[in-house]
């Protein structure tokens, strides 16, 4: 019945909707319930939530384009700091280069200085062509020293070199200011050389190989050189006729001690960034510098560390010449070879920059082809699902997805066939159920319209009989209040039957009590009767008494006579009383009878009466029963019309359902009829 009540309710109040639209948008909604704070906010999804929420509210291509930045935006920092590390490792590299330039024309300055300081201790003919070699090394230093001595922090360095240099012509003629003069010239030189190692980075160098040919070439090389210069011009000086002084035997000693340890430190330099490539080392003659500087160092401990200079000076300035020859040679090819390596360096770093930016560009370029196709296969199988839910939508059920191959997007497409199929099934199902429904609520609501025309009429039946228990209840009720005031009655007649009974008991009671008084007053007037009997008897005694007495008991006598007399009365009053008690005796005894009888007779009355009442009752409680059954009845037949009336209600509600539910199953049908199937 509410079921039915809510179909009448709906048929009446609103307008049901069936829809392909509205069962989709149905489908669709989700309630999602309010955010609670900061713990509801990563309720479903945890630490996913912030990427959850950013791609429900963006599209397919937004969401590819943010995750083509999130790979992109790394690889190409990446990348950057790839090309970053590999230009500073170039920039360092070509900074060394930087120094190696500014280092060539220094080597060429000490060369030439050493030139010059040969022929000015010696006073050969040289003097000339070294100071012109000299200045045109110093003019490419120059040149160099201002597009670098910035950059290399050579400046102040190569400023005091200048001075020195300009200080060489003004020096005196003796050979031994002229060494120390050059020979500060040198070692300015080689600071300004290291000052420029240090600037450039070449004292820096990451690599071995180069590290060991820049100590070899730029560092220590030319500090065996000058080492051996030094040997060379001293020991010719002292050779030619000069003289052995103290102070040059100190110079000679010390610089003779200094050359091993040079050249062992050269050696073991040469051997870590030369002789390591053999193609390298054996176009480098290091064995000939060896054998040229034993011999050199023989000749100076045997002409020149003895008690006195011996031999000549043109043989010991062969083998010293021998010696600057073959180290010049070698540090020049040293220091071509590290040119060499820096530069092959550098071509390294490009070639591999270049190598790792293509192949890094070749799979971004590959990432963005894959990115591209895995966007346009997702767009395009969104795209076909889209237009067939479209075409779902205008209720065209006759095509199919076709799915391009087998990926997530065609399990999709096949998805979607299946559920167009069951779709498919279902329309023809409810449309055929539609019609099933709008026949069988036809047949409803003309049933339903029969039954309500005999419920009415059942109900009108229900009216009158009602209205005739309504009668018969209250004739009920008069009989049984006339019952109950006959109970009443009669409980008040059996009450005073009883209070009669009660009476005459009482009476009976009574009786006895006078007959017993009657029977006592008997005895007291025997009592009496005897009494006066023997008051006689002494009233006689005393008469005879007095008599004896004579005149003194004369008076005596007239009171015996007296009390005899008196006596006498009493004895014959007390005949007469007894002779009534007793007439009363019998009367009191007769009455006795009757009233025992009396009440044996009202004692039946009282009991008659006693039946009577309990009869009454009996049969005022079956009055009262039967009124309140009729009441029942009554009631019943109320609950009964208001059923019947609910019931002819809730047909009409039936009848008015089964039309509502007939015009929804031809909705229904129309609506169904949208979708084509064939």
């Amino acid at each position: 019945m509410p079921r039915l009540q809510v179909l009448a309710r709906r048929a009446r109040g609103r307008h049901v909707q069936i829809g392909c639209h509205s069962m989709s948008s149905s489908s669709h909604a989700r309630s999602a319930p309010a955010g609670s704070g900061f713990g509801e906010f990563f309720r479903y999804h945890g630490w996913l939530s912030p990427g959850v929420r950013l791609f429900r509210r963006l599209s397919f291509t937004a969401k590819a384009a943010w995750i083509a930045a999130a790979f992109v935006i790394p690889l190409v920092m990446a990348l950057g700091f790839l090309w970053s590390g590999v230009q500073d490792l170039i920039a360092s590299t070509r900074a060394e280069q930087d120094g190696m330039r500014y280092v060539a024309p220094t080597l060429e300055v000490i060369q030439a200085v050493q030139q010059r300081r040969h022929a000015a201790v010696l006073g050969t003919p040289e003097l000339g062509t070294a100071q012109g070699r000299l200045e045109a090394a110093m003019q490419k230093l120059t040149q160099l020293d201002q597009s670098l001595g910035a950059e290399l922090g050579t400046t102040k360095g190569f400023a005091d070199l200048r001075q020195r240099v300009a200080a060489l012509q003004g020096t005196e003629a003796a050979p031994d200011a002229q060494f120390a003069a050059h020979t500060a010239v040198v070692d300015a030189l080689i600071t300004l050389i290291a000052d420029a190692a240090d600037g450039s980075q070449l004292s820096l160098d990451p690599e071995l190989d180069t590290y060991h040919m820049m100590v070899v070439s730029i560092l220590r090389g030319p500090q065996l050189a000058e080492n051996a210069a030094r040997l060379r011009t001293l020991g010719a000086l002292v050779l030619g006729g000069q003289g052995l002084t103290p102070a040059r035997r100190d110079h000679l000693t010390e610089w003779l001690a200094v050359q091993p340890l040079l050249g062992a430190d050269v050696d073991r330099s040469f051997q870590q960034g030369v002789t390591a490539f053999p193609e390298v080392a054996s176009r480098m003659d290091r064995a000939g510098v060896v054998a040229a500087e034993q011999a050199f160092l023989k000749a100076v401990r045997g002409q020149l560390m003895g008690v006195e200079p011996q031999g000549g000076a043109a043989e010991y300035q062969a083998l010293g010449q021998e010696l600057l020859s073959r180290q010049q040679r070698l540090n020049e090819q040293v220091f071509k070879r590290l040119d060499e390596r820096l530069q092959m360096r550098i071509d390294a770093q490009q070639h591999g920059l270049a190598v790792k930016l293509s192949v890094a560009v070749l799979f971004v370029l590959l990432a963005c082809y894959l990115m591209l196709s895995f966007f346009k296969v997702m767009i395009g199988g969104l795209q076909e699902v889209a237009g067939h839910l479209r075409e779902i939508t205008k209720g065209n059920l006759t095509t199919a997805p076709r799915p391009w191959g087998s990926d997530e997007a065609a399990q999709l497409m096949l998805t979607m066939g299946e559920m167009q199929t069951a779709l498919r099934r279902i329309v023809g199902t409810v449309l055929q159920g539609s019609t099933e429904v709008q026949t069988s609520s036809g047949e409803i609501a003309s049933a339903a319209h029969d039954l309500s025309a005999r419920t009415e009429q059942t109900a009108a039946n229900l009216e009158e009989t009602a209205a005739t228990m309504e009668q018969i209840s209250g004739q009920v009720r008069q009989v049984g209040e006339r019952v109950a005031d006959a109970r009443h009655i009669v409980e008040a007649n059996a009450g005073a039957a009883a209070d009669c009974g009660r009476v005459i008991g009482d009476v009976v009671q009574t009786m006895d009590g006078i007959r017993q008084s009657s029977t006592r007053i008997g005895d007291i007037i025997g009592v009496i009767d005897s009494i006066a009997f023997q008051t006689n008897i002494l009233a006689l005694n005393a008469a005879v008494e007095a008599a004896r007495a004579g005149e003194h008991g004369r008076g005596f006598a007239v009171v015996a006579t007296e009390v005899r007399a008196l006596a006498g009365r009493s004895a014959g009053a007390a005949k007469e009383i007894k002779t009534l008690i007793s007439a009363s005796i019998e009367q009191v005894q007769a009455g006795h009878t009757v009233v025992g009888e009396a009440r044996e007779m009202m004692q039946t009355i009282v009991g008659n009466a006693e039946q009577i009442a309990g009869q009454m009752r009996d049969i005022a409680e079956a009055t009262h029963q039967q009124g309140l059954g009729v009441v029942e009845v009554g009631a019943a037949m109320r609950s009964l019309d208001e059923a019947t009336q609910q019931n002819a209600a809730l047909v009409e509600q039936t009848t008015a359902a089964a039309s509502a539910l007939a015009e929804q199953a031809q909705r229904l049908n129309q609506e169904v009829s949208f979708f084509k199937m064939a």
